[in-house]
């Protein structure tokens, strides 16, 4: 019998297990919330008529995930955070964050923001930026502290030099360290990675893990799917003004009783899958329908008893662009 079924990105190979940085074991029933909005509405008059941004969001981001919000331009996703962070009130509707109000001091004390549109003093260092960013938040502060930050996102090196020279790579790391400043218990991060190398994107990636695993939750607003996709265990897609789906990667993604293996055959052998109901699509990957994962393991059996040698099995999965597409288009 086939002795590890996987969930998507946690595959079943000759080398290891493998996956998204993040979604290692996302949370299938959450109980509790750092997030939580109910009928959010955001309404902005203006000299030709009222906007409407928001158009009844409800939305929950489970704690201890880290959660996308994924949507075209213009969707409403910086009204919700600018909500979400107090900075703006909504017309209707409630929000809790932590569990308690947005504009509740001690809560604010527990965020910590990197947002889209990042304005550095050009005349401060990184590290004098950073101490300011402590005194802000009345969070205990030394130098030792701050090298420390700086050399988590990769600038140790620069402390003592103006973010007026830095690239705008180097300035967003700057404000990702300001983000981590007081090990706060949501992180909320507007296109964190925007302007950043592909190897620092691996860089950010390795952070933001350390944070979850420390137990913080991370609310990620990027355009980059590819990039939420490593990252997040959990996804809304925001469209108009409304969430238009919502819930685990997953169960967004993950198509139902359909699943995709590697086998090593010879070509007696690819014949026997073929007889099986084994569909070929790669040069050693193939696609089989199954409505149970006891028919699922005696399809294996089956094709294990050709002689094929499995080598890989997962489900097979739409990626988010494809689910994104479905949603703002439906």
């Amino acid at each position: 019998m086939l002795a590890n079924t996987t969930s998507r990105g946690n595959q079943v190979s000759e080398n290891g297990p493998s996956g998204p940085v993040l979604s290692t074991s996302p949370l299938s029933h959450p109980t509790s919330f750092a997030v939580n909005a109910r009928g959010l509405r955001k309404v902005f008059a203006g000299g030709k008529g009222s906007t409407q941004a928001l158009a009844g969001v409800d939305l929950q981001v489970p704690t201890g995930s880290a959660f996308g919000l994924v949507g075209p331009n213009g969707a409403g996703k910086t009204t919700f955070i600018k909500i979400l962070l107090g900075i703006s009130a909504p017309t209707a509707g409630e929000v809790t964050l932590l569990g308690s109000a947005p504009t509740d001091p001690n809560v604010r004390r527990r965020v910590g923001y990197l947002p889209e549109r990042l304005e550095l003093p050009a005349s401060f260092t990184a590290a004098a930026f950073l101490k300011s960013i402590a005194r802000f938040k009345a969070v205990p502060w030394s130098d030792t502290q701050g090298q420390a930050l700086l050399e988590r996102v990769g600038l140790s090196s620069v402390g003592n030099k103006r973010i007026g020279a830095f690239s705008k790579g180097m300035r967003q790391r700057v404000g990702l360290a300001g983000a981590l400043l007081g090990q706060p218990d949501l992180l909320v991060l507007d296109e964190p990675t925007d302007g950043i190398d592909p190897l620092g994107r691996i860089e950010v990636r390795q952070v933001l893990a350390q944070e979850k695993a420390r137990g913080a939750t991370l609310l990620l607003n990027s355009h980059l799917l590819a990039e939420t996709e490593r990252v997040c265990d959990w996804v809304a897609v925001l469209n108009k003004g409304q969430v238009v789906r919502q819930g685990s990667l997953e169960s967004l993604t993950v198509t139902r009783n359909h699943w995709r293996a590697r086998f090593k055959t010879t070509p007696v052998q690819e014949a026997a899958l073929h007889a099986l109901g084994w569909v070929k699509t790669t040069l050693d990957g193939f696609r089989i329908e199954a409505a149970s994962e006891t028919m699922l393991n005696t399809m294996i059996d089956d094709a294990r008893r050709t002689g094929a040698l499995l080598v890989e099995l997962h489900p097979e999965a739409d990626d988010l662009e494809a689910v994104f597409q479905r949603a703002v288009e439906a």
